[in-house]
């Protein structure tokens, strides 16, 4: 168990850090590992947890929001910053009777680091170097940039798809399953799963990643948007379509989006993307260049503790968006068929479809 410390605490100091919250937070959060994953160490094999947290109601229809991070193990700034909210709430649920009457009004499902190994390595893939968001059993539609988009030729070449037999790595299979378990029954979901390392802005993106045309949810996603900037007019996210940056090969929430919709027809769920813009600190200090990691993530103290604060007001938004989603979100065809054709005039005006 001391080996096992010092190995964290060196290489692993998110995980560490979570695991000091979960001892903290244990009677307000109900905890489960629905998988391990192996990374060697000095002759052995850690067995690195997949933890899962829940906390608010156990209702079977109560609203959800999802929150994901540690995807990519080299962008480490998307775990921080859920452990930052989770420090947040931990606290304010010792003396704030507000975030209990909102927590039982909702469910919280957070997985924190769901690429544990690759974190560890400090590399974007997993142990066997598989890119976990391009392995989802879905191709695009049309081209993708050339090995960006997910390619099978080598796990040793960046954004490798894995096998093409179907099998998802364990990492995205337990993310798919534990998601699944969680929303497929709700009709009203959110998500956000946390990156970083595109652009000088911080985008929140939605599907499709895998095809230009605008997906099923876009009225929803334009409601969702011009309830944020009404409330938050001096914000400074960009809200898009990830395909207006570019389209991927086998996202696992175009995949988690695809079946629930299959299972809730009439249901709502919104999965966001967080895709904070890493160019930017790259731009403000130029030591960023010097190392691969810090691509990714802020390397100057201050910087990242404003990255951790800055992100705290969308998920506490997000919260109260997925309790509220019927008072905001299009109810009647009328009034989605107008939000439609708003945001195609808005994200794709100079597309076909658009008149």
């Amino acid at each position: 168990m001391i080996q096992r410390i010092y190995h964290l605490k060196r290489a692993l100091p998110e995980l560490y850090e979570l695991e000091r919250l979960l001892e903290r937070g244990r009677e307000h959060l109900r905890i489960s590992v629905p998988a391990h994953i192996p990374q060697p160490i000095d002759g052995q094999t850690l067995q690195l947890p997949f933890y899962v947290l829940e906390a608010g109601s156990r209702a079977p229809l109560a609203p959800t929001l999802v929150l994901v991070g540690g995807v990519h193990g080299i962008e480490r700034i998307g775990t921080q910053v859920i452990l930052a909210f989770l420090r947040t709430l931990l606290e304010r649920l010792q003396w704030d009777p507000a975030i209990h009457e909102q927590l039982a009004q909702l469910r919280l499902l957070v997985i924190p680091i769901v690429n544990p190994a690759g974190m560890w390595r400090n590399q974007r893939a997993n142990a066997h170097g598989v890119d976990l968001m391009r392995n989802a059993p879905l191709d695009a539609c049309g081209k993708t940039a050339w090995l960006v988009g997910g390619q099978r030729i080598s796990r040793h070449l960046p954004w490798y798809r894995g096998r093409k037999d179907g099998h998802m790595e364990l990492e995205s299979q337990t993310l798919v399953d534990v998601v699944s378990s969680a929303i497929f029954s709700q009709p009203h979901c959110i998500s956000l799963d946390c990156h970083s390392g595109f652009g000088v802005r911080d985008r929140v993106w939605f599907p499709y990643a895998g095809d230009t045309q605008p997906w099923p949810g876009i009225a929803e996603s334009l409601a969702l948007t011009e309830l944020f900037e009404r409330t938050y007019p001096s914000h400074n996210y960009l809200f898009e379509p990830q395909s207006l940056s570019y389209t991927t090969h086998g996202d696992l929430w175009d995949y988690l989006y695809r079946h629930y919709a299959s299972k809730q027809p009439n249901g709502i769920y919104l999965p966001l993307t967080l895709e904070m813009g890493s160019w930017l600190w790259v731009k403000k200090n130029p030591r960023h260049l010097l190392r691969y990691h810090s691509f990714f993530n802020p390397i100057m103290p201050h910087r990242q503790q404003r990255i951790q604060r800055r992100h705290l007001l969308l998920f506490d938004f997000l919260m109260s968006a997925v309790r509220s989603m019927p008072t905001w979100a299009p109810s009647d065809l009328q009034h989605k068929q107008h939000c439609h054709r708003q945001a195609l005039q808005r994200w794709y005006p100079h597309e076909a479809w658009q008149v």
